[in-house]
């Protein structure tokens, strides 16, 4: 018979389902929309360049929320081994939390439209950074159970897949906020529509 497991064990992942609503009600106090502005909640939305771009479930900026949780599983086993699997996992929803937060105020929103290719980026809905929170949760737990190689290759896998769709990835998207590259910004905005 299975034992039921204690307050104690249970403490992390109650503290993980009320970091991502607090992560809700936070962006909705900032202004965030809840859903994409059709008020429709797509399961997939594939045109980055579209109104309703960061307003779905998953876009083509889901890969870069899974190798967050991929790197934050490395990244915390190596820095805090002896922390358990779960304390870790809490740790890894704050600072995917803390991002979603970050990411939509209006300072990030505007160093996006000023020094990359997405000069109409409007932040993401709640719905949205949510499913990012919950995809970057599924990279963790993929890289807790997969072979060490097999989560290098999903990493280096989806930052080729999306470089080569949509020019840009994980790598690109820090690199053009921390320190942009015109070149870069000019090669991204080639595929992307003309504006208004």
């Amino acid at each position: 018979m299975l034992a039921r497991p204690s307050a104690a064990d249970l403490r992390p992942w109650l503290l993980a389902g009320l970091t991502v609503a607090a992560t809700a009600a936070g962006l909705l106090a900032m202004g965030r929309a809840p859903f994409a502005p059709s008020g429709q909640a797509l399961l997939w939305y594939g045109d980055p360049w579209g109104p309703e771009a960061s307003g779905h479930v998953l876009d083509w900026y889901a890969p870069s929320h899974l190798i967050h949780g991929l790197l934050f599983y490395a990244v915390l086993w190596m820095a805090l081994p002896r922390l358990a699997v779960a304390w870790r996992f809490l740790l890894a929803v704050l600072i995917e939390a803390a991002w979603e937060m970050a990411e939509n105020s209006p300072l990030v929103i505007d160093r996006y439209r000023s020094v990359t290719a997405s000069k109409d980026y409007g932040g993401d809905t709640v719905l949205n950074a949510t499913a990012d929170i919950a995809v970057m949760a599924a990279g963790f737990w993929l890289a807790r159970f997969l072979p060490v190689w097999l989560s290098v290759a999903l990493v280096i896998g989806f930052e080729a897949l999306t470089i080569w769709l949509i020019r840009d990835g994980l790598a690109l998207n820090v690199l053009m906020l921390l320190w942009p590259v015109e070149a870069i910004r000019d090669w991204q905005m080639a595929i992307a529509p003309a504006g208004p």
